[in-house]
């Protein structure tokens, strides 16, 4: 495909190390999602921040051996670690270590010039934890140009307790792309008092409550959906595939979704190769799966 030189993605959040039985991988949502959305030819970088340590410097590197495009703050506290184990689905069990760098990303004067330049941000509730994090990032996406094709994605991945009703609700505000699976659909509905209502009339009244483009809601084994603004909707069968683990399969997801809404697919089109690359990495071990050509083509 073209290059869309217009288009400036950025993925906003945690950089740190999954730790599994077997040895570290690098991860975090947002980096996961830049590496998956930079496959489709398109400019991403993310920013987030790692610790003055050994690991810190190994996830700098890493970032550079992965061509993952990076603003990375280097600051005086421990780089992210996160404990994981797979269940016998392949499915990751998380143990998330508090007070680590990405919970003090700076908003300093080069991220305020490149939220100027930003058509694309996607974000989640982990590093919004912390209340420097999160001014950072609620800054980030106020000052952000709103406007057509600029799109706000809150991947929402909620992980243990590090979420509350209030960073629910303000990135919900914030937000025009709401992403969500089944288990933390319930979470919300929950915290919102949104009872009576099933996971499809609960994600319309997200949709409408919060004047949100779309939601994007995945159920694992039963398929996934997507509800547009103006009443359309889109449903996709699970493929039948063996799985290797879910490890970074819900960004991939995200990623090119969001690849496809920018390239000007219809959402049908763009929940269609959502499924595609989110199968393809589940059927690999780990999240920074190398994409064939055959699925990064728009």
């Amino acid at each position: 495909m073209n290059h869309l030189p217009s288009i400036n993605i950025v993925g906003l959040g945690e950089v740190l190390w999954d730790m599994f039985p077997d040895g570290k991988r690098l991860g975090g949502a947002p980096a996961n999602f830049v590496y998956n959305i930079s496959q489709f030819g398109l400019p991403a970088k993310v920013v987030s921040a790692v610790g003055d340590d050994s690991l810190g410097q190994q996830a700098i590197d890493e970032l550079d051996r992965l061509e993952i495009d990076n603003m990375i703050a280097v600051l005086p506290s421990a780089t992210g670690v996160v404990d994981v184990s797979l269940d016998g689905k392949g499915v990751p069990v998380y143990s998330i270590r508090d007070n680590m760098a990405y919970d003090f990303i700076p908003m300093g004067e080069t991220l305020r010039n490149l939220v100027h330049e930003t058509t694309v941000v996607c974000f989640g509730t982990l590093a919004q934890r912390n209340p420097v994090s999160r001014a950072t990032i609620n800054m980030f996406l106020d000052t952000m140009p709103d406007g057509r094709g600029r799109l706000k994605v809150f991947d929402i991945n909620l992980r243990q307790n590090f979420y509350s009703r209030e960073v629910i609700e303000q990135s919900l505000m914030r937000c025009n792309i709401l992403k969500i699976n089944d288990e933390e659909l319930e979470i919300v509905r929950r915290l919102l008092n949104y009872s009576g209502l099933r996971e499809e009339d609960l994600c319309k009244k997200l949709l409408c409550d919060y004047s949100l483009d779309c939601v994007v809601l995945t159920c694992g084994a039963d398929g996934s959906h997507v509800f547009g603004r103006r009443g359309s909707e889109s449903f996709i069968s699970a493929p039948e595939i063996d799985v290797a683990d879910t490890v970074g399969a819900g960004d991939a997801f995200t990623a090119a979704f969001t690849a496809s809404l920018i390239s000007g697919k219809s959402i049908e089109d763009a929940h269609r190769k959502a499924v595609e690359v989110a199968s393809y990495v589940c059927s690999h071990s780990g999240a920074l799966c190398r994409l064939p050509e055959s699925l990064t083509t728009l």
